[in-house]
């Protein structure tokens, strides 16, 4: 069986869709501990606690494919052009000395769209020739959630594929858009009453009147931009973000057969295709919650490249094994 290993791993979105595919998820790495309480509740690898700069290679069990959502941060060409021996200040070099000590057949990277045009294109620049430097084949594509994964949210993400083989890098494709079938009814229950504190009234809210104005369509959602309410016209949810828990005005708004309210943390995760039996930890605020959401993936998106990369592993790799057709 194929092994993976996460890095900056959250609640284990990426790996969960590896997992669900067939791959072995042998370990993972998070520095949040919310975010690990919410992980371990899920997950029986083994998942360490602790800066990724702290950890050594040699702590890092062999693996296949490594996987890695990481945070954006700026760096110099100029930076890169002296090397990669100091790694200090960037979490990207840190998954370079990983993939430079380990050499995995395969790294995954997730990260927003806007990578591409960071810092000027020097971001992404330095990503793909760290990545080429150590043998890799590279191959990248933005996907839109509602086209490839059949997920009514409106969520870009840009995914990076790096092959130690050329030909498994040949072999392997970036999935086909698919048909958006599933609308919010798949996932907002209209008729179900939910916890008080999800809802805006006039008692608790002075700008109440101006949702109540403008919220008028129960086939979509809304989202209140401290001054103003702002429609979804295309039907479906808006970008997920990580800070729309920390004053709740960023948390999509729903009309309901009870009233005005903002998705629960759970509707947030099956927006972003968690199952419904993905749990989450009761003694951690919706705060938290939210965010763990907004930082995570669209599982049938994982899934869907999850399984390519397994298909041309396999043609490379295993070919007088059971192959995967997708």
């Amino acid at each position: 069986m194929l092994s993976t290993i996460g890095l900056f791993s959250g609640v284990g979105g990426i790996e969960l869709g590896f997992k669900n595919v067939g791959f072995d998820v042998i370990w993972a790495n998070e520095i949040d501990e919310k975010a690990i309480s919410t992980n371990k509740l899920n997950f029986s690898h083994e998942l360490v606690q602790g800066d990724i700069e702290k950890i050594l290679s040699n702590e890092i069990p062999e693996h296949n494919v490594l996987l890695a959502g990481f945070p954006c941060q700026a760096f110099s060409l100029a930076g890169y052009r002296k090397g990669f021996a100091d790694e200090r200040g960037n979490v990207f070099f840190q998954i370079a000395r990983i993939l430079r000590d380990k050499r995995p057949e395969v790294v995954f990277l997730e990260n927003v769209k806007n990578l591409v045009s960071h810092d000027k294109g020097n971001t992404f620049r330095v990503i793909t020739k760290t990545l080429e430097a150590y043998g890799y084949y590279v191959k990248h594509k933005v996907l839109n959630a509602m086209e490839y994964g059949n997920i009514p949210q409106n969520r870009e993400r840009i995914y990076i594929l790096g092959f130690q083989s050329k030909k498994a890098y040949e072999k392997f494709t970036f999935p086909d858009p698919i048909p958006l079938t599933k609308t919010i009814r798949d996932i907002v229950d209209y008729n179900k009453k939910v916890d008080d504190i999800f809802y805006y009234s006039k008692e608790k809210n002075k700008f109440y009147q101006k949702l109540e104005d403008n919220i008028t369509n129960k086939d979509t959602l809304y989202q209140w931009r401290r001054v103003y309410v702002r429609e979804n016209k295309s039907g479906v949810c808006p970008t997920l973000t990580a800070n729309m828990g920390t004053g709740g005005h960023n948390v999509p708004l729903v009309l309901t057969k009870h009233g005005i309210r903002k998705l629960t943390p759970r509707e947030c995760f099956m927006f972003q295709g968690f199952p419904k039996d993905f749990k989450l930890p009761k003694n951690i605020a919706n705060s938290h919650l939210y965010k763990q959401a907004g930082n995570s993936v669209v599982i049938p998106v994982i899934e869907r490249i999850a399984k390519n990369i397994k298909y041309a592993l396999n043609e490379v790799f295993f070919a007088d094994s059971e192959k995967m057709h997708v």
